[in-house]
């Protein structure tokens, strides 16, 4: 009988009070009426273990679900938090991105400011994905209970039942056409730190030198005047690679679209890359003179600048081709 009272004690356990009483009662008599008159406690195991765990038997009894999502909407929720997540995340590095840009003090050099951004932007990734775990969770915990109906089949995100004509609707995704979520973060991650860079220039780029145990910028490499002038131009660029990085986390995989958007992209920076470099007055005369006395020579920068631009045009035009080979993979 020790092992009844203990089985009935678990499933009851699991049960709303009220409940606890009349379900013990019919427990037992259906755990007694299935055992013979005289028994012994291996026929009580094997009348128990036909019941099945006291958790599942519990269930059964209850009026309300005894699992956070069951099967009826977990695949929906699974695929709304991958859907969901790294749109919110994404949101909230162009947000720090934002903040970079008319926020930074200038107080720390460019090492520990690229640290900074990338340590707060993977701070800020964590915090959005959590809250929004969260409350995607509390909000189907709740649609759970308070669901009704009598039918428990699956449902997809569009709150109806499976069937194939739902097959239509998914993409097929090469695995070498596959665009992941890594690389999408890198290149945000990549646009927050040169929005930071750029605009504070004059603060983190340049000659460093070490003055009571701290490392000081004494000659900025750029004059951050002309840089400023070309704000609109540059922030029209940043705003063309945020547009690509959401419009890759959407499709999700190379295609015609996203080679012509990233072709667009490749364009728009070169051109602005070309205009700003082609100033004279770029870099800070200062910065120049500074270098010819250390080195007794006398600086010449046409050929390196062109140097670089045709570097960035070369680096451009691979990714363009990169890109447009990725979209024309087909399926063997």
């Amino acid at each position: 009988m020790r092992l009844i009272d203990i089985y009935i004690q678990e499933v009851t356990s699991r049960l709303p009070e009220k409940n606890r009483e009349d379900i013990a009662l019919e427990l037992r008599s259906t755990i007694e009426d299935m055992l013979p008159e005289k028994y012994t406690e291996e026929e009580i195991k094997e009348i128990l273990a036909k019941l099945g765990s006291p958790v599942t038997l519990a269930s059964g009894y209850s009026n309300r679900p005894m699992y956070l999502i069951g099967p009826r909407y977990f695949d929906m929720y699974v695929t709304l938090l991958k859907m969901i997540i790294p749109i919110a995340a994404s949101i909230s590095l162009i947000i720090l991105i934002a903040e970079l840009i008319f926020s930074h003090s200038g107080e720390q050099d460019v090492i520990n400011t690229i640290l900074a951004i990338i340590g707060k932007g993977i701070w800020e990734i964590l915090s959005t994905s959590t809250q929004t775990f969260f409350w995607i969770t509390l909000t189907f915990a709740i649609l759970e209970r308070t669901d009704n109906s009598k039918d428990k089949s699956p449902l997809t995100t569009s709150l109806k039942e499976w069937t194939p004509d739902d097959l239509n609707h998914i993409p097929f995704i090469l695995t070498e056409k596959k665009i992941s979520k890594g690389a999408i973060f890198g290149s945000s991650l990549g646009i927050a730190i040169f929005a930071a860079v750029y605009f504070n220039a004059v603060h983190l780029i340049g000659v460093y030198e070490k003055i009571q145990g701290k490392l000081v910028i004494v000659m900025p490499t750029f004059n951050q005047v002309v840089l400023h002038s070309y704000w609109i131009i540059v922030l029209v660029a940043i705003s063309v690679e945020v547009a690509l990085v959401f419009y890759k986390l959407i499709v999700g995989q190379w295609t015609k679209n996203v080679a012509i958007f990233n072709f667009v992209r490749n364009v728009v920076s070169s051109i602005v890359f070309i205009i700003i470099f082609s100033n004279t007055s770029l870099f800070n005369p200062n910065f120049i003179a500074y270098l010819e006395d250390i080195f007794n020579i006398s600086l010449e920068l046409k050929v390196p600048i062109m140097l670089g631009i045709i570097l960035y045009i070369i680096f451009a035009v691979i990714d363009i081709i990169h890109g447009f080979r990725k979209a024309n993979i087909r399926k063997k």
